[in-house]
Protein backbone atom coordinates (compact mmCIF):
# COMPACT_ATOMS: atom_id res chain seq x y z
CA UNK A 1 0.00 0.00 0.00
CA UNK A 2 2.69 2.70 0.90
CA UNK A 3 4.55 1.73 -2.33
CA UNK A 4 1.84 2.45 -4.35
CA UNK A 5 1.16 5.69 -2.88
CA UNK A 6 4.50 6.32 -3.02
CA UNK A 7 4.31 5.73 -6.95
CA UNK A 8 1.55 7.74 -7.69
CA UNK A 9 2.93 10.89 -5.37
CA UNK A 10 6.01 10.51 -7.84
CA UNK A 11 4.12 10.56 -10.99
CA UNK A 12 2.04 13.35 -9.69
CA UNK A 13 5.62 15.33 -8.71
CA UNK A 14 7.09 14.56 -12.45
CA UNK A 15 3.74 15.95 -13.99
CA UNK A 16 4.11 19.02 -11.87
CA UNK A 17 7.88 19.34 -12.80
CA UNK A 18 7.32 18.96 -16.71
CA UNK A 19 4.64 21.61 -16.87
CA UNK A 20 6.20 24.07 -14.30
CA UNK A 21 9.24 23.75 -17.01
CA UNK A 22 6.62 24.23 -20.17
CA UNK A 23 5.09 27.12 -18.49
CA UNK A 24 8.42 28.35 -18.21
CA UNK A 25 9.47 27.94 -21.69
CA UNK A 26 6.21 30.04 -22.80
CA UNK A 27 7.30 32.91 -20.70
CA UNK A 28 10.93 32.58 -22.43
CA UNK A 29 9.42 32.89 -25.72
CA UNK A 30 8.61 36.48 -26.08
CA UNK A 31 12.01 37.45 -24.95
CA UNK A 32 13.79 36.11 -27.96
CA UNK A 33 11.20 38.02 -30.26
CA UNK A 34 13.56 40.97 -29.96
CA UNK A 35 17.12 39.27 -30.71
CA UNK A 36 14.92 37.92 -34.01
CA UNK A 37 14.42 41.72 -34.90
CA UNK A 38 17.61 42.63 -34.34
CA UNK A 39 19.03 39.65 -36.50
CA UNK A 40 16.77 40.86 -39.35
CA UNK A 41 18.15 44.33 -39.07
CA UNK A 42 21.39 43.17 -38.98
CA UNK A 43 20.87 41.49 -42.33
CA UNK A 44 19.17 44.05 -43.87
CA UNK A 45 22.09 46.40 -43.46
CA UNK A 46 24.35 44.08 -44.36
CA UNK A 47 22.60 43.40 -47.35
CA UNK A 48 22.88 47.17 -48.37
CA UNK A 49 26.86 46.77 -47.40
CA UNK A 50 27.52 44.22 -49.53
CA UNK A 51 25.25 45.75 -52.07
CA UNK A 52 27.45 48.86 -51.72
CA UNK A 53 30.67 47.77 -51.93
CA UNK A 54 30.54 45.29 -55.08
CA UNK A 55 32.79 46.86 -57.61
CA UNK A 56 31.61 46.35 -60.95
CA UNK A 57 33.77 49.33 -62.75
CA UNK A 58 36.55 46.77 -63.09
CA UNK A 59 34.11 44.29 -65.20
CA UNK A 60 35.48 44.28 -68.98
CA UNK A 61 32.93 43.88 -72.17
CA UNK A 62 33.98 41.81 -74.80
CA UNK A 63 35.19 44.36 -76.95
CA UNK A 64 37.75 45.14 -74.21
CA UNK A 65 36.14 48.39 -73.24
CA UNK A 66 34.77 48.75 -69.73
CA UNK A 67 31.32 47.28 -69.49
CA UNK A 68 30.34 50.37 -66.86
CA UNK A 69 31.47 53.13 -69.13
CA UNK A 70 30.91 57.18 -67.80
CA UNK A 71 27.28 58.37 -68.99
CA UNK A 72 27.34 61.99 -70.04
CA UNK A 73 25.16 65.03 -69.96
CA UNK A 74 24.14 67.31 -72.03
CA UNK A 75 22.58 71.32 -72.11
CA UNK A 76 19.04 71.33 -72.58
CA UNK A 77 17.88 74.26 -74.24
CA UNK A 78 14.13 76.00 -73.96
CA UNK A 79 11.52 74.29 -74.93
CA UNK A 80 9.62 75.93 -77.90
CA UNK A 81 6.43 77.41 -77.03
CA UNK A 82 4.71 75.04 -79.58
CA UNK A 83 6.96 72.56 -81.36
CA UNK A 84 4.98 70.99 -83.16
CA UNK A 85 3.72 74.20 -84.87
CA UNK A 86 7.74 74.33 -86.25
CA UNK A 87 8.75 73.13 -89.43
CA UNK A 88 10.16 69.42 -89.38
CA UNK A 89 13.43 70.92 -90.38
CA UNK A 90 13.56 73.07 -87.74
CA UNK A 91 15.23 71.10 -84.63
CA UNK A 92 12.70 72.77 -82.17
CA UNK A 93 10.06 70.84 -83.72
CA UNK A 94 11.53 67.73 -82.03
CA UNK A 95 12.22 69.24 -78.32
CA UNK A 96 10.00 67.24 -76.68
CA UNK A 97 11.23 63.87 -78.16
CA UNK A 98 15.15 64.94 -77.99
CA UNK A 99 15.11 66.24 -74.60
CA UNK A 100 12.46 63.82 -72.89
CA UNK A 101 13.27 63.08 -69.80
CA UNK A 102 15.08 66.07 -68.66
CA UNK A 103 12.66 68.72 -67.17
CA UNK A 104 9.52 65.95 -66.65
CA UNK A 105 8.07 66.59 -63.80
CA UNK A 106 7.33 62.98 -62.40
CA UNK A 107 4.57 61.35 -61.05
CA UNK A 108 3.60 58.65 -57.86
CA UNK A 109 7.21 57.31 -58.30
CA UNK A 110 8.25 54.30 -55.57
CA UNK A 111 10.38 55.26 -53.05
CA UNK A 112 13.56 53.14 -52.82
CA UNK A 113 13.78 50.81 -50.55
CA UNK A 114 17.33 51.72 -49.57
CA UNK A 115 17.93 48.00 -48.73
CA UNK A 116 20.41 47.15 -51.50
CA UNK A 117 20.14 45.18 -54.58
CA UNK A 118 21.64 41.85 -53.69
CA UNK A 119 19.01 38.92 -54.69
CA UNK A 120 16.02 41.54 -56.11
CA UNK A 121 13.63 40.66 -58.90
CA UNK A 122 13.89 42.39 -61.83
CA UNK A 123 12.16 42.17 -65.13
CA UNK A 124 13.37 43.19 -68.71
CA UNK A 125 10.76 43.96 -71.20
CA UNK A 126 12.90 44.27 -74.65
CA UNK A 127 11.78 45.85 -77.90
CA UNK A 128 12.90 42.74 -79.90
CA UNK A 129 15.20 40.45 -81.74
CA UNK A 130 18.21 42.04 -82.95
CA UNK A 131 21.98 40.63 -82.68
CA UNK A 132 22.32 44.23 -81.25
CA UNK A 133 19.87 42.81 -78.42
CA UNK A 134 21.84 39.79 -77.76
CA UNK A 135 24.68 41.87 -77.01
CA UNK A 136 22.55 43.70 -74.32
CA UNK A 137 21.22 41.32 -72.85
CA UNK A 138 25.11 39.55 -72.21
CA UNK A 139 25.96 43.26 -70.56
CA UNK A 140 22.81 42.64 -68.53
CA UNK A 141 22.89 39.48 -67.19
CA UNK A 142 27.04 40.28 -66.06
CA UNK A 143 25.65 42.94 -63.59
CA UNK A 144 22.59 40.23 -62.58
CA UNK A 145 25.52 37.97 -61.91
CA UNK A 146 27.09 40.63 -59.41
CA UNK A 147 24.37 40.93 -57.48
CA UNK A 148 22.80 37.57 -57.66
CA UNK A 149 19.46 39.60 -59.15
CA UNK A 150 16.57 37.27 -60.38
CA UNK A 151 15.92 38.49 -63.53
CA UNK A 152 13.26 37.81 -66.26
CA UNK A 153 13.49 38.52 -69.74
CA UNK A 154 10.34 38.88 -71.89
CA UNK A 155 10.84 39.71 -76.03
CA UNK A 156 8.54 42.37 -77.58
CA UNK A 157 9.34 41.36 -80.96
CA UNK A 158 8.65 44.81 -81.95
CA UNK A 159 4.88 44.20 -81.61
CA UNK A 160 3.06 46.58 -79.43
CA UNK A 161 0.05 44.40 -78.76
CA UNK A 162 2.72 41.89 -77.32
CA UNK A 163 4.27 44.03 -75.44
CA UNK A 164 1.36 45.27 -73.70
CA UNK A 165 0.56 41.52 -73.30
CA UNK A 166 4.15 41.04 -71.11
CA UNK A 167 3.18 44.50 -69.12
CA UNK A 168 0.37 42.53 -67.58
CA UNK A 169 2.92 39.04 -67.39
CA UNK A 170 5.47 41.77 -65.34
CA UNK A 171 2.92 43.04 -62.57
CA UNK A 172 1.50 39.71 -62.16
CA UNK A 173 4.88 38.76 -60.90
CA UNK A 174 5.25 41.54 -58.78
CA UNK A 175 9.28 42.34 -59.53
CA UNK A 176 11.40 44.72 -57.88
CA UNK A 177 11.86 46.54 -60.49
CA UNK A 178 10.56 46.46 -64.27
CA UNK A 179 13.70 47.28 -66.87
CA UNK A 180 11.75 48.65 -70.16
CA UNK A 181 12.55 49.10 -73.73
CA UNK A 182 9.64 50.08 -75.22
CA UNK A 183 8.53 49.40 -78.83
CA UNK A 184 6.43 52.52 -79.56
CA UNK A 185 7.88 55.92 -78.13
CA UNK A 186 4.14 57.17 -77.69
CA UNK A 187 2.04 54.20 -77.35
CA UNK A 188 4.13 53.05 -74.19
CA UNK A 189 2.66 55.85 -72.40
CA UNK A 190 -0.21 53.91 -70.76
CA UNK A 191 1.91 51.02 -70.58
CA UNK A 192 4.21 53.08 -68.29
CA UNK A 193 1.48 54.16 -65.99
CA UNK A 194 0.08 50.77 -65.30
CA UNK A 195 3.21 49.74 -64.37
CA UNK A 196 3.10 52.73 -62.35
CA UNK A 197 0.12 52.87 -60.86
CA UNK A 198 1.09 48.85 -59.33
CA UNK A 199 3.80 50.37 -57.34
CA UNK A 200 6.40 49.51 -59.76
CA UNK A 201 9.90 51.34 -60.03
CA UNK A 202 10.56 51.55 -63.96
CA UNK A 203 13.80 52.03 -65.84
CA UNK A 204 13.79 53.01 -69.13
CA UNK A 205 16.09 51.48 -71.50
CA UNK A 206 17.75 52.22 -74.72
CA UNK A 207 14.73 53.63 -76.98
CA UNK A 208 13.58 56.89 -75.77
CA UNK A 209 10.00 57.23 -74.90
CA UNK A 210 7.88 60.39 -75.55
CA UNK A 211 7.86 63.23 -72.34
CA UNK A 212 3.98 61.29 -71.32
CA UNK A 213 6.01 58.13 -70.66
CA UNK A 214 8.80 59.91 -68.94
CA UNK A 215 7.28 61.22 -65.65
CA UNK A 216 6.55 57.46 -64.88
CA UNK A 217 9.86 56.53 -65.10
CA UNK A 218 12.79 56.64 -62.20
CA UNK A 219 15.57 57.00 -64.77
CA UNK A 220 16.19 56.56 -68.17
CA UNK A 221 19.47 54.90 -69.39
CA UNK A 222 20.74 54.22 -73.52
CA UNK A 223 22.86 56.17 -76.11
CA UNK A 224 21.94 59.83 -77.04
CA UNK A 225 20.93 58.94 -80.40
CA UNK A 226 19.91 62.56 -81.25
CA UNK A 227 23.64 63.82 -79.94
CA UNK A 228 25.26 61.12 -81.96
CA UNK A 229 23.10 61.72 -84.97
CA UNK A 230 24.46 65.42 -84.72
CA UNK A 231 27.80 64.84 -84.18
CA UNK A 232 27.75 62.00 -87.14
CA UNK A 233 26.02 64.27 -89.63
CA UNK A 234 28.85 66.61 -89.14
CA UNK A 235 31.50 63.98 -89.86
CA UNK A 236 29.37 63.00 -92.49
CA UNK A 237 29.16 66.87 -94.03
CA UNK A 238 32.81 67.38 -93.44
CA UNK A 239 33.48 63.79 -95.52
CA UNK A 240 31.11 65.67 -98.72
CA UNK A 241 32.48 68.63 -98.58
CA UNK A 242 29.36 70.09 -97.01
CA UNK A 243 27.56 69.42 -100.68
CA UNK A 244 25.66 67.01 -102.61
CA UNK A 245 22.90 65.08 -102.42
CA UNK A 246 22.05 62.19 -99.70
CA UNK A 247 19.52 59.84 -98.92
CA UNK A 248 18.67 58.29 -95.27
CA UNK A 249 17.36 54.44 -94.58
CA UNK A 250 16.05 54.77 -91.66
CA UNK A 251 15.14 52.49 -88.15
CA UNK A 252 11.85 50.17 -87.11
CA UNK A 253 8.57 52.97 -87.13
CA UNK A 254 7.59 54.68 -84.09
CA UNK A 255 10.67 53.41 -82.49
CA UNK A 256 12.97 56.52 -81.23
CA UNK A 257 15.62 55.57 -83.20
CA UNK A 258 13.03 56.11 -86.49
CA UNK A 259 12.95 59.61 -85.70
CA UNK A 260 16.15 60.51 -83.63
CA UNK A 261 18.41 59.00 -86.40
CA UNK A 262 16.36 61.02 -89.20
CA UNK A 263 16.00 64.23 -87.73
CA UNK A 264 19.11 64.84 -85.83
CA UNK A 265 20.68 64.52 -89.11
CA UNK A 266 17.96 66.41 -91.53
CA UNK A 267 18.01 69.58 -88.69
CA UNK A 268 21.79 69.45 -88.11
CA UNK A 269 22.70 69.84 -91.58
CA UNK A 270 20.16 72.18 -92.27
CA UNK A 271 22.59 74.88 -90.28
CA UNK A 272 25.72 73.15 -90.56
CA UNK A 273 26.16 72.13 -94.83
CA UNK A 274 23.15 74.53 -95.94
CA UNK A 275 23.97 73.45 -99.62
CA UNK A 276 23.45 69.62 -99.04
CA UNK A 277 20.29 68.14 -100.83
CA UNK A 278 18.00 65.28 -98.90
CA UNK A 279 16.96 63.38 -101.33
CA UNK A 280 14.97 60.17 -100.01
CA UNK A 281 14.28 58.78 -96.50
CA UNK A 282 12.78 55.43 -96.06
CA UNK A 283 12.79 52.40 -94.34
CA UNK A 284 13.33 48.79 -94.78
CA UNK A 285 12.66 47.50 -91.04
CA UNK A 286 16.65 46.50 -91.19
CA UNK A 287 16.54 44.17 -93.56
CA UNK A 288 18.97 43.58 -95.21
CA UNK A 289 17.13 42.32 -98.77
CA UNK A 290 15.06 44.98 -98.14
CA UNK A 291 17.97 47.91 -97.81
CA UNK A 292 19.77 46.55 -100.81
CA UNK A 293 16.53 47.01 -103.20
CA UNK A 294 16.05 50.55 -101.45
CA UNK A 295 19.19 51.76 -102.13
CA UNK A 296 19.49 50.06 -105.69
CA UNK A 297 16.13 52.08 -106.27
CA UNK A 298 17.59 55.61 -104.66
CA UNK A 299 20.98 54.65 -107.40
CA UNK A 300 18.78 54.19 -109.83
CA UNK A 301 16.64 57.35 -109.59
CA UNK A 302 18.87 59.65 -108.57
CA UNK A 303 22.13 58.63 -110.57
CA UNK A 304 25.22 60.81 -109.47
CA UNK A 305 22.97 63.61 -108.05
CA UNK A 306 23.37 60.59 -104.65
CA UNK A 307 26.91 61.12 -103.08
CA UNK A 308 25.85 59.86 -99.80
CA UNK A 309 23.66 57.78 -97.75
CA UNK A 310 22.85 57.48 -93.47
CA UNK A 311 22.06 54.16 -92.27
CA UNK A 312 20.47 53.83 -88.97
CA UNK A 313 21.93 50.51 -88.05
CA UNK A 314 25.32 49.19 -89.70
CA UNK A 315 24.32 45.53 -88.90
CA UNK A 316 21.61 44.36 -91.94
CA UNK A 317 20.98 47.61 -93.47
CA UNK A 318 25.01 48.03 -93.92
CA UNK A 319 25.03 44.06 -95.58
CA UNK A 320 22.16 45.66 -97.96
CA UNK A 321 23.59 48.49 -99.02
CA UNK A 322 27.25 47.49 -99.39
CA UNK A 323 25.50 44.89 -101.71
CA UNK A 324 23.37 47.58 -103.68
CA UNK A 325 26.76 49.54 -104.36
CA UNK A 326 29.35 46.82 -105.43
CA UNK A 327 26.14 45.59 -107.84
CA UNK A 328 25.94 49.26 -108.99
CA UNK A 329 29.86 49.82 -109.09
CA UNK A 330 29.66 52.82 -106.84
CA UNK A 331 32.61 53.50 -104.77
CA UNK A 332 32.11 57.30 -104.18
CA UNK A 333 29.30 57.57 -102.71
CA UNK A 334 30.07 58.75 -98.37
CA UNK A 335 28.25 55.84 -96.40
CA UNK A 336 28.05 56.82 -92.83
CA UNK A 337 25.99 54.85 -89.98
CA UNK A 338 24.88 53.45 -86.61
CA UNK A 339 27.12 51.19 -84.81
CA UNK A 340 29.35 49.25 -84.06
CA UNK A 341 28.77 45.90 -85.29
CA UNK A 342 31.38 43.70 -86.89
CA UNK A 343 29.62 44.29 -89.84
CA UNK A 344 29.86 47.76 -89.51
CA UNK A 345 33.12 47.71 -88.31
CA UNK A 346 35.12 45.77 -90.95
CA UNK A 347 32.93 48.05 -93.24
CA UNK A 348 35.30 50.72 -91.93
CA UNK A 349 37.78 48.86 -92.27
CA UNK A 350 37.62 47.85 -95.86
CA UNK A 351 36.86 51.61 -96.74
CA UNK A 352 32.87 51.41 -97.66
CA UNK A 353 32.11 53.14 -94.65
CA UNK A 354 33.30 56.16 -93.56
CA UNK A 355 32.23 56.51 -89.85
CA UNK A 356 30.16 54.77 -87.09
CA UNK A 357 28.55 55.70 -83.90
CA UNK A 358 30.03 53.82 -81.11
CA UNK A 359 27.26 52.28 -79.02
CA UNK A 360 28.37 49.65 -76.58
CA UNK A 361 25.32 47.11 -76.58
CA UNK A 362 26.51 44.97 -73.55
CA UNK A 363 27.11 48.51 -71.88
CA UNK A 364 23.83 49.92 -72.73
CA UNK A 365 22.37 46.77 -70.80
CA UNK A 366 24.43 46.68 -68.17
CA UNK A 367 23.98 50.29 -67.23
CA UNK A 368 20.26 49.87 -67.47
CA UNK A 369 20.47 47.45 -64.53
CA UNK A 370 22.80 49.10 -62.74
CA UNK A 371 20.78 51.84 -62.33
CA UNK A 372 18.63 49.70 -61.10
CA UNK A 373 21.19 48.85 -58.80
CA UNK A 374 21.27 52.33 -57.81
CA UNK A 375 18.36 53.13 -57.26
CA UNK A 376 17.91 49.56 -55.05
CA UNK A 377 20.70 51.15 -53.09
CA UNK A 378 19.28 54.37 -52.16
CA UNK A 379 21.33 56.71 -54.39
CA UNK A 380 20.45 59.86 -55.96
CA UNK A 381 20.26 59.93 -59.83
CA UNK A 382 19.52 61.94 -62.61
CA UNK A 383 16.76 61.44 -64.78
CA UNK A 384 18.19 60.65 -68.39
CA UNK A 385 21.77 58.57 -68.28
CA UNK A 386 23.36 58.95 -71.76
CA UNK A 387 26.26 56.39 -73.35
CA UNK A 388 29.51 58.82 -74.07
CA UNK A 389 29.44 59.67 -77.69
CA UNK A 390 32.17 58.91 -79.80
CA UNK A 391 32.81 58.71 -84.20
CA UNK A 392 34.52 55.51 -84.78
CA UNK A 393 36.44 56.25 -88.25
CA UNK A 394 39.53 54.18 -89.67
CA UNK A 395 41.82 56.08 -87.46
CA UNK A 396 40.99 54.25 -84.29
CA UNK A 397 38.55 51.26 -85.59
CA UNK A 398 41.12 48.86 -84.27
CA UNK A 399 40.81 50.20 -80.60
CA UNK A 400 37.13 48.85 -80.54
CA UNK A 401 38.00 45.06 -81.66
CA UNK A 402 36.43 42.10 -81.52
CA UNK A 403 32.84 43.44 -82.08
CA UNK A 404 30.43 42.69 -79.72
CA UNK A 405 28.03 41.64 -81.95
Amino acid sequence: MFKKSFSILLIVTLLVILCAGCTAKKEEEPETKPATTVSETTEEKSNLEKSKAIDVYSIIGSDGQPLILNTEKKPVPERPADPKALPEEDEGHWWDIEYAGWKTVKENLPESPADGALNKKVVLLKAGDHPYWTAYVNGFKQIADAYAIDVKILNGNWNMDLQSQQVDQAINDQPDAIIFAPVDATACAPLMRKINQAGIPIIASNTIPAEAAMKYCTAWTGPDDWGQFRMLARYFADEMGKKGGYAIVRHMPGSSPYFARTFAPVTELVNYAPDMELLAMDTANLEAEATMQLVSDWITKYGDELKGLILAGDGFSMTGTEEALKNAGREDIIVVAAGNSKTGMDAVKNGVCAGITYQSAEGDGAIALFTAVRYFNGETMDPVAYLPRHIITAEDVENYMPAQW
